[in-house]
């Protein structure tokens, strides 16, 4: 009989703040007021009744001005322009594909907004639209920007640069987009001798860092070489690493993963899903942000 791992009910501590960027956030619960002044304008998630603004959602007060709006904590992904995401495609249509990039409803990436082998810069032909299949199939997953929004909130996408594409071998992680920090870059390569890409939607792809970058290939040839142990224990642990941040409800940067997968190398990578080693381990990240920014 497989032994189990229990372990005893104990009082929990104070939770270490979190690292606010612009002050500290404001959240509230559904039914909660947030402001009885009505000089403000209502915005999503918020209702007025009785000359008083109330939250509908679950989340933090934002203000823009007089226009007041609460964001959820856990939502589907609402994309912006330049965003970077990870997604998986579901489906292969008449010169474009469907994407599933966490959102309400299913992305589009055209043919006319890939790369084409070599770089090449033309129009595409006939021989491209039935070649469709050779580039991306159901199943693969990518990486690309949003390069538009449409009217009914589904997002275009587009892999125009080299550092965009089909992804090979790695580990993907799905978190809610609340905790992806956006940053100038998405893509970091870790000193710990793995790469993430960080996407905005709350996919999060973990892979081993290239030796060089094949730019003949457009982005869509992927290495199927078999990945060493040393790689894939590096990966399962910065894997391990996200789920404990993500558990401890701390967002996801280059800093914070690395500060975390630091932290975490006294313990065995399945000791990391422990409760008691996940607490430990972003209690030490926590302090060690708190330290940066100070």
């Amino acid at each position: 009989m497989a032994a189990v791992t229990m372990r005893l009910p104990v009082p929990r501590g104070a939770v270490a703040p979190g690292v606010p960027r612009g002050g500290e956030k404001h959240l509230v619960a559904p039914g909660d007021t947030i402001t009885t002044d009505t000089g403000y304008m209502r915005g999503h998630g918020t209702y007025v009744e009785e000359e008083k603004l109330i939250a509908s959602v679950a989340g933090t007060v934002e203000r823009v001005n007089k226009l007041v709006c609460v964001k959820a904590l856990k939502t589907r992904y609402n994309g912006e322009v330049g965003d970077v995401v990870v997604g998986r495609i579901t489906e292969v249509q008449q010169k474009r594909w469907k994407v599933e990039t966490n959102s309400r409803l299913d992305s589009v990436l055209l043919l006319s907004s890939m790369n084409l082998p070599g770089g090449e810069l033309r129009r595409r032909s006939a021989e491209d639209e039935l070649a469709m299949r050779n580039y991306l199939q159901e199943g693969d997953l990518i990486s690309a920007e949003v390069q538009s929004v449409f009217s009914d909130g589904a997002l275009s996408l587009h892999t125009r640069s080299l550092k965009y594409g089909k992804l090979g071998q790695g580990v993907l992680v799905q978190v809610s987009p609340s905790l992806v920090k956006r940053q100038k870059t998405h893509f970091h390569n870790l000193p710990c001798g793995a790469s993430v890409i960080l996407g905005n939607n709350g996919f999060i792809w973990i892979y081993p860092t290239p030796q060089k970058k094949d730019e003949e290939a457009g982005g869509f040839t992927t290495n199927l070489e078999p990945v060493p142990l040393s790689d894939r224990e590096v990966i399962s642990r910065l894997r391990n690493c996200i789920v404990a941040l993500v558990t401890q409800k701390l967002m996801l940067f280059d800093t914070s993963i690395l500060y975390c997968y630091e932290a975490s190398l006294p313990h065995q990578i399945k000791d990391i899903l422990k409760p008691e080693v996940m607490e430990e381990i972003v209690l030490e990240t926590r302090q060690r942000l708190l330290g940066l920014e100070g």
